[in-house]
């Protein structure tokens, strides 16, 4: 086994020809990948490991990624019978994550272009895996949530899955917890999400929801009369479902089962109600807690 691969080591020039230079550590030679000149003694430090030519290379441009740290990497492929490749930003080489450590439901797998936290690790026939970090390496340092922090809207990368909920981590480092019922389909690992804040916990884990507010989900029609009845002196607009359809033609310039319709959206929110006078504003949306 290499026990240098996917780390940083020292090692001089010991060959070198017009195209290519060579390094040797440990009996083994290495391809050197450097934007700088190098002779033939040169000691250099540099990162080594195996491209997908299966040719041993050591590059002096040091990765973000190796076996000691971690770093985000972009899903570059899926293959449902391996796992999928991640781009840690080494030249000519992915590394793969392997099915084994992935979530048993391919639904919620990594898709290209989605965000998976990990290291390096490396078996004992030389090959290189990407290492997904656990739950507990998100809580090292993260930042607490304040309270001042709800009702925010937030984007984070879903970094670990359970069956009690999906845990988001945002750019500024706070950790969301959505709970199922706070969200419509279960996220992938790796994604992108948007949510708002809606609690906090004793840990300073801030509570999320990926429902929208209520505001946001009001059709045309609905939204033109609600802003009528927030515009109106007592919150409150002259109009039911008895007014002549002419009446209610001329002031909202919709038809009459339309402002049924719509009526009836906002009553089923709980944001209005109607009776044999007219319809009453109960509930302004944007004041939702």
């Amino acid at each position: 086994m290499n026990k240098d691969l996917a780390t940083v080591i020292t090692a001089i020039v010991t060959d070198k020809n017009d195209k290519e230079s060579f390094v040797q550590k440990n009996g083994i030679t290495y391809k050197v990948i450097s934007g700088d000149e190098v002779s033939v003694g040169d000691t250099l430090k540099g990162f080594v490991y195996v491209d997908k030519q299966d040719q041993a290379v050591f590059t002096t441009d040091l990765p973000e990624i190796n076996k000691e740290t971690f770093g985000w990497g972009t899903v570059v492929k899926v293959n449902r019978k391996l796992g999928v490749f991640v781009d840690v930003g080494w030249q000519d080489k992915d590394v793969v994550v392997s099915m084994d450590d992935l979530p048993a439901e391919g639904r919620i797998w990594p898709k290209e272009g989605d965000k998976l936290y990990l290291s390096i690790k490396v078996d004992d026939k030389n090959r290189i895996w990407g290492d997904l970090a656990d739950e507990e390496k998100f809580f090292e340092d993260y930042v607490e949530g304040t309270k001042q922090m709800h009702n925010q809207d937030v984007t984070g990368i879903v970094f670990h899955l359970k069956k009690s909920g999906t845990y988001v981590l945002t750019e500024d480092k706070h950790i969301l917890f959505v709970h199922p019922s706070e969200r419509d389909e279960e996220p992938r690992l790796g994604q992108t999400v948007s949510g708002r804040i809606i609690g906090l916990r004793e840990d300073g884990v801030l509570y999320a929801s990926m429902h929208p507010r209520a505001h946001e989900v009001i059709e045309e029609d609905a939204l033109m009369l609600l802003e009528m009845l927030k515009r109106s002196e007592d919150g409150r607009i002259p109009f039911h479902n008895k007014t002549e359809p002419e009446l209610i033609k001329k002031q909202f310039g919709i038809s009459k089962g339309q402002f049924k319709r719509a009526v009836g959206r906002l009553m089923k929110k709980g944001l209005v109600s109607q009776d044999e006078e007219g319809t009453k504003l109960i509930k302004d949306p944007e004041d939702e807690q």
